[in-house]
């Protein structure tokens, strides 16, 4: 299993969106190297629901249900389909992340406009364990 992190406005489309729906199309993504991401997603991976703007946070678990396929209005790009797995004890501030020393070289830190990303296992522990005990 491979893990993720996705940034959203919360605004446009919000874990409870993903929450209330059950499943969704993930896409829209136009940088090349999200892109890139989104085509190395497997079905039963794991991805962090990150809303952007105001609130900075991770705030839940979503799971690729389908893998990569063209965006049905730009077979340039490219979409998965997600369903959520949990919301988070509590939300994970960026601002919490880059305090923490052993997340660091995390691609939120280091790359943070990249709006898919990968996430090590470690890291994505390290999130799951700052959730609960905030």
């Amino acid at each position: 299993m491979n893990y993720w992190l996705l940034k959203t406005e919360p605004d446009t489309f919000s874990w409870d969106d993903l929450a209330r729906d059950k499943k969704a199309v993930w896409d829209g993504v136009r940088n090349f190297k999200a892109r890139s991401n989104i085509k190395a997603m497997k079905k039963g991976d794991w991805a962090f629901v990150y809303h952007t703007g105001d609130e900075k946070s991770v705030v839940g678990i979503a799971e690729v249900v389908r893998e990569a396929y063209p965006e049905p209005n730009d077979a340039d790009w490219v979409a998965v389909d997600l369903k959520p797995v949990r919301k988070l004890k509590l939300p994970v501030a960026l601002s919490v992340v880059k305090a923490d020393k052993t997340l660091g070289e995390m691609v939120l830190v280091k790359v943070a406009r990249l709006s898919v990303q990968p996430v090590k296992k470690a890291e994505f522990d390290r999130i799951i364990e700052l959730s609960e005990k905030q």
